[in-house]
């Protein structure tokens, strides 16, 4: 099979290679499926295990990357329906604990990480649904139901703010959403967002109260150690922010006014959520987007032999949208 690999953590040009690699086989093992990848999602966490970020160390000797993929499903394990050969799915966690993800032309998966995706979605939706997407849905739902709840998103046009705030939407939230500068807010998607704030605005807590004068109830934060203090004066009493990222490796919070406030701060590393968690955001996100209630944004597209391309563009920023790769 067509593939790209890495044998050592590195620059993206330096160490990631493209070339043939032997079809995983004979075959899945009992309770896995194989997959037909067709598109390959690129994520922060997949450039940042290349580049072996804070210390980290090769896991496997060999790692193929990308945890998130579209497909079909080609030949199936001992224990799986071999109803499910042929059908279209969508992967996600394919690299978490395991050494071949999807940047390949099949990848092997327990069955339960291969989703049925509806005729009617796109493989490119599919793709960008699996780390942003079930990130996104922890940080909504892990404490609750938001149904009648004040949700604020951070970032909201990024990949885990922008599916955040739509699932909230779905799920009966009000949604209120920050961006970073005011020439944003016209990218802001009104049907999904009943209020936006621009952070480099004079108050942004205060335009933010003035949509919640008694606070926020939920806070999707994509930047703990930028926005600790503006969390702290517009969160609710017994609120939860909800951290998936921050700048500072070691992020400064003002404890007390929290404590008083009775705030929940609950931090989110995606590849360790419960494994149930994992499969009620697979189901919700296909359910939600099955409706027409998610939509993804895709930035770039690159051919599998430009992989190093597509990782400097991700590790560039700067921008908004998924980039993809497509498979031959």
């Amino acid at each position: 099979m067509l593939a790209s690999w890495y044998d050592d953590q590195g620059p993206a040009a330096d160490v990631l290679h493209v070339g043939e690699l032997p079809d995983p086989g004979p075959g899945p093992g009992p309770g896995e499926v194989r997959v037909r990848v067709t598109v390959s999602g690129v994520n922060p966490g997949d450039t940042k295990k290349r580049r072996g970020w804070l210390g980290s160390s090769m896991p496997f000797p060999r790692v193929i990357p990308h945890s998130d993929g579209a497909g079909v499903i080609d030949t199936v394990g001992a224990g799986v329906d071999a109803r499910r050969v042929g059908q279209r799915v969508w992967v996600y966690g394919a690299q978490s604990y395991r050494p071949f993800g999807t940047a390949a032309q099949y990848t092997v998966v327990p069955a339960d990480l291969a989703v049925p995706l509806p005729d009617h979605l796109s493989d490119e939706l599919g793709a960008s649904l699996g780390i942003p997407g079930i990130t996104a849905h922890r940080t909504v739902f892990a404490d609750g139901p938001v149904d009648g709840r004040l949700v604020l998103v951070h970032g909201v046009l990024g990949g885990v703010g922008s599916l955040a705030a739509q699932l909230a939407h779905w799920a009966g939230a009000t949604v209120i959403a920050t961006v970073r500068r005011t020439a944003d807010l016209d990218r802001v998607d009104p049907a999904v967002v009943a209020h936006a704030v621009a952070l480099d605005t004079g108050d942004p807590a205060a335009a933010i109260r003035s949509y919640a004068p008694r606070g926020v109830d939920r806070i999707v934060e994509v930047a703990l150690s930028e926005n600790a203090d503006l969390d702290n004066a517009v969160a609710a009493n017994e609120a939860v922010i909800a951290a998936y990222a921050t700048r500072a490796d070691r992020t400064e919070i003002p404890f007390w006014p929290l404590l008083f406030n009775n705030v929940t701060l609950r931090l989110l590393g995606s590849d360790d959520f419960p494994a149930e968690a994992k499969r009620r955001a697979a189901r919700d996100l296909t359910s939600a987007a099955a409706v027409g209630a998610l939509t993804v944004d895709v930035r770039d597209r690159y051919p599998l032999g430009d992989i190093a391309k597509a990782h400097d563009h991700v590790d560039a920023g700067g921008g908004h949208g998924r980039i993809l790769l497509t498979i031959p």
